[in-house]
């Protein structure tokens, strides 16, 4: 089965999806060099509208989804936006589906492999 990368945003002060929020993806190589494979924004329910990363593009390596939380936290009233760009550097070392979310609050985040 090919891989794929999936990702979300949930807004957990406020207890809702994370609706608007920018996200881009690059494969970071051996010797640093990034190569950006996509930008998106979450839909209402959080989500991409699609994989970040579809089968046919998937390749195992080192990749950085980078999460534009500042923006999407002053847009919904943050009165102190603490956390601004927020990047999550992984490895996916196997043909899977690999699930990486967001758990954003304006003063903190986390994140885990999910299905």
């Amino acid at each position: 089965m090919p891989g794929y990368l999936t990702t979300h945003v949930l807004d957990t002060a406020r207890g809702l999806p994370a609706q608007g929020v920018t996200i881009t993806l690059d494969r970071v190589e051996a010797d640093g060099t990034r190569i950006r494979l996509a930008e998106t924004r979450t839909n209402s329910d959080g989500r991409t509208d699609a994989p970040i990363l579809p089968k046919d593009g998937f390749a195992t390596g080192d990749y950085e989804l980078v999460f534009h939380a500042g923006d999407y936290l002053r847009a919904h009233g943050a009165p102190d936006t603490f956390l601004d760009l927020v990047p999550l550097r992984f490895r996916m070392a196997e043909e899977a589906h690999y699930h990486v979310p967001l758990l954003l609050s304006p003063f903190g985040y986390s994140t885990y492999r999910g299905s």
